[in-house]
């Protein structure tokens, strides 16, 4: 093994290793860095951070305000068909990694809190520092389409690639807008994108599985479905009509 002697800014000389294309760093600096880690300012520091990140990444995400104070922890889960898609939603949550691929299908009556689901299960990944994307289909494929214009700043495939990197996309009425094949396309090549980045999407659609399996096509929806993809179908009577 190589080794020299350096110095740094506040230490005397010491004896640095080459250790896989990299000299060792000062040891007086390294624990002291620990040291400071392990204190209270340390922890403190680390935690601010930490909050800071989480506050940038939840503005990124984009949620509509309307929705934006959701949680897992807030959803009203009365009867076992919410109880069973609020502990879906959890597992979710536990079992997520930035590289696991899979995907949920919310699907069912307007009202019935899809959508709260979806955002509660982002704040939770927020929270634990990934970035997560909500989005309409028709906001999804506007961005998209706005590229058409000479004065656009980025490419179609950059609209498209800013769709494909976040670690969770959620994509909200699906089904609502006409489905034309340019509209269509689109939308295959963003869930088709994160599939093979084995990135997950959420998919959220007032329509029933059967037509919302002939709206996105065969192919997505196996896509959807792989990696052990869940469906989860809302069809409990609306939130909203009760709490009228």
């Amino acid at each position: 093994m190589e080794t020299r002697e350096r110095g740094c800014d506040y230490h005397p000389n010491y004896m640095s290793s080459l250790i896989a294309g990299r000299w060792s760093e000062c040891p007086k600096c390294v624990q002291e860095k620990i040291d400071y880690e392990m204190s209270e300012a340390g922890k403190k520091a680390a935690a601010d951070r930490l909050a800071a990140q989480s506050e940038y990444l939840l503005k990124k995400a984009a949620i509509p305000p309307r929705f934006s104070d959701r949680t897992l922890e807030t959803f009203i889960a009365n009867n076992e068909g919410q109880q069973k898609a609020l502990g879906t939603a959890h597992a979710y949550v536990n079992d997520f990694t930035k590289t696991s691929g899979q995907s949920l299908i919310l699907c069912g009556g307007v009202g019935a809190g899809k959508t709260h689901i979806a955002v509660g299960i982002a704040h939770e990944l927020i929270a634990r520092q990934c970035q997560c994307i909500f989005t309409s289909v028709i906001g999804a494929v506007r961005s998209v389409k706005e590229t058409y214009n000479r004065s656009s700043e980025i490419t179609e495939r950059e609209a498209i690639d800013n769709l494909i990197k976040p670690d969770l996309l959620i994509l909200d009425e699906v089904g609502v807008q006409f489905g034309s094949d340019t509209e269509k396309l689109i939308l295959f090549e963003i869930i088709n994108g994160r599939y093979e980045n084995r990135k997950s999407t959420i998919v959220i659609s007032n329509l029933a599985m059967t037509a919302l399996a002939e709206y996105l096509g065969e192919r997505v929806v196996d896509r959807l479905r792989e990696d052990g993809g869940k469906l989860v179908v809302f069809d409990w009577p609306s939130h909203r009509r009760q709490a009228a």
